[in-house]
């Protein structure tokens, strides 16, 4: 397989790649590090590649594939440690940890019940930290439109959480 075929056939997946990349890894540097992974095991395997019926679907795998055996070389890694080098820590540090945790999900769930087209621009901005240049272009609103949503979706999970507290006391 030619550069010029590769790309063609490759490069257009590069958003659902790190999309995807995204929701394993939670974090923009390592989703983005994990699909040029995805990119260079493609290209290394070019050859043997040479009919694919869906580029984006068998990309979408090798990335899927590659996150696992990073996952399960980690969790190796980690079960191989002397249990005496582990680092214990306070429990007012898990603590706060287990905090921090539990209301990322709350919020997390508050965005997901937003009414659409909120919750899905909110995802993209806040959580997968999009520019409003690359949301307006795959939703097709204006940044205008998108900043008015955003601010709107905001304002009512700002109210959502203080009814929590509210009800929590």
């Amino acid at each position: 397989m030619q550069a010029s075929d590769f790309k063609q056939l490759f490069l257009p997946c590069h958003r659902k790649l790190f999309s995807v990349a995204y929701r394993l890894m939670s974090n923009t540097q390592a989703a983005e590090d994990m699909v040029q992974e995805t990119f260079l095991k493609l290209w290394m395997q070019r050859d043997k590649i040479e009919r694919i019926d869906n580029p984006e679907a068998y990309s979408i795998t090798v990335l899927r594939r590659l996150f696992y055996d990073r996952m399960r070389t980690e969790h190796l890694q980690e079960v191989d440690k002397d249990v005496g080098s582990l680092q214990v820590t306070s429990s007012q540090n898990i603590s706060r940890q287990l905090e921090a945790a539990d209301e990322y999900q709350r919020v997390r769930q508050l965005i997901s019940h937003l009414p659409e087209p909120q919750g899905r621009i909110m995802l993209m901005r806040d959580v997968e930290d999009r520019s409003f240049e690359e949301i307006s272009i795959e939703t097709g609103l204006t940044e205008v439109n998108i900043r008015s949503i955003l601010s709107r979706a905001r304002k009512k999970i700002r109210e959502q959480i203080k009814t929590m507290k509210y009800d929590k006391d």
